[in-house]
């Protein structure tokens, strides 16, 4: 069985586009599988819109990123893992390929991210440059990832010390224990932050973050990119 599990937080504009994508490419792959919303204290539609797309809905209230995913894994039934983004849409060969590389003998993966809908001139120059060094680094993207259950079990999950940057550290993991596989078809997530922050804004909170260490992601101090919760209207 497949447990696909989606984060989300006031994620009523793209979650519905985002199961409808799970729900084809599940249903191509011919496996049983679910769908876990791990709604952290939405105050918006959220989980009525998960209920209704036939999704099953935990509801928690961590707003950390690493706890709520972790909160999804143990409530998920399945045999395979996939952590998927309320802002992301996935295809069949995401699936198709995540059990291949499952069943070729790889600990768990990822797969190469685009972002297909409109976004400011620079921001195009940025995404190039940064997806070309981090998946260079053969590192998995928050936006989509997969492990089997035991994979997830032997690795830990998600480290809850960290609010951010916690699928570097669940990738690390991985790598420890076996070959980590990034499908090379990429999944398509929203550019919405491209949009809503200036470049020097997310240049300034990058370079936080690098010069920062591991230290700079384990509170959610300067961390408002990621929890203010700001959304496009």
């Amino acid at each position: 069985m497949l447990s696909f599990v989606v984060p989300a937080f006031n994620e009523e504009r793209e979650l519905p586009r985002a199961l409808e994508a799970i729900h084809l490419a599940a249903k191509a792959s011919a496996h049983p599988y679910e769908i876990v919303v791990v709604d952290d204290n939405s105050t918006d539609k959220t989980a009525a819109l998960a209920e209704a797309a036939g999704a099953r809905v935990i509801t928690v209230s961590h707003r950390q990123i690493a706890a709520v995913r972790n909160a999804g894994a143990r409530a998920a039934r399945g045999d395979v893992l996939f952590f998927v983004d309320a802002d992301t849409c996935i295809k069949p060969p995401h699936v198709s390929g995540a059990i291949a590389a499952l069943e070729g003998g790889s600990i768990g993966g990822g797969a190469h991210v685009e972002i297909l809908d409109e976004v400011p001139p620079w921001a195009r120059v940025f995404i190039y440059l940064f997806t070309k060094v981090y998946f260079a680094a053969n590192l998995g993207a928050g936006a989509f990832l997969f492990t089997s259950r035991s994979g997830y079990e032997r690795c830990g999950g998600f480290d809850e010390q960290y609010f951010a940057g916690e699928e570097i550290y669940f990738t690390q993991a991985l790598k420890r224990l076996g070959r980590f596989t990034l499908l090379r078809t990429p999944v398509t997530t929203s550019g919405r932050k491209l949009r809503m922050y200036s470049g020097r804004y997310l240049l300034g909170r990058s370079l936080q973050i690098v010069f920062g260490g591991t230290k700079a992601v384990r509170s959610r101090d300067k961390l408002d990119l990621w929890y203010e919760g700001k959304r496009e209207t």
